[in-house]
């Protein structure tokens, strides 16, 4: 199984629009890859999703998400790192998750992560980049679950 970093911004775009990072989602759910998460990456999900639902008004159900991604995902304590990796401070969080896990990729939105040159060996990639590196099948049973 891969195990993959997802930054906030996927997961609260992927939730609430129907886009790149909503089929990022959807690859999770078909077991394309096992989310992992620490309990500050887990928490900043909770928050900023019951933010933006609030204030946008949405009416979409954030709890089976949230209650999927704490059944589903690999729970890790994050690596602590000497020193600072990205230019914002608070997405390092991201990086000592995927060194926690072992994890070689992390899907990302953030421009403060998407500018960094593979720390520590983790690919860095957008949900187009990573979309684009799926399979002919794998693209097929994201297409047929779109509907």
């Amino acid at each position: 199984m891969k195990f993959v970093v997802l930054d906030t911004g996927v997961v609260v775009a992927g939730i609430f629009w129907r886009n790149e990072p909503h089929a990022c989602l959807r690859g999770w759910l078909h077991g394309l890859f096992c989310p992992v998460v620490s309990d500050e990456t887990f928490a900043e999900y909770e928050r900023v999703l019951r933010e933006v639902k609030s204030e946008e008004g949405f009416r979409t159900d954030i709890e089976p998400w949230l209650d999927a991604m704490r059944s589903s995902a690999l729970w890790v304590t994050p690596v602590q790192l000497s020193d600072p990796v990205c230019r914002d401070r608070h997405d390092d969080k991201f990086i000592g998750a995927a060194l926690g896990a072992g994890a070689e990729t992390l899907i990302a939105r953030d421009p403060d992560l998407t500018v960094l040159q593979k720390p520590f060996g983790i690919e860095i990639l957008t949900p187009r980049a990573w979309l684009s590196r799926l399979t002919r099948a794998q693209r097929r049973l994201l297409d047929e679950t779109s509907a």
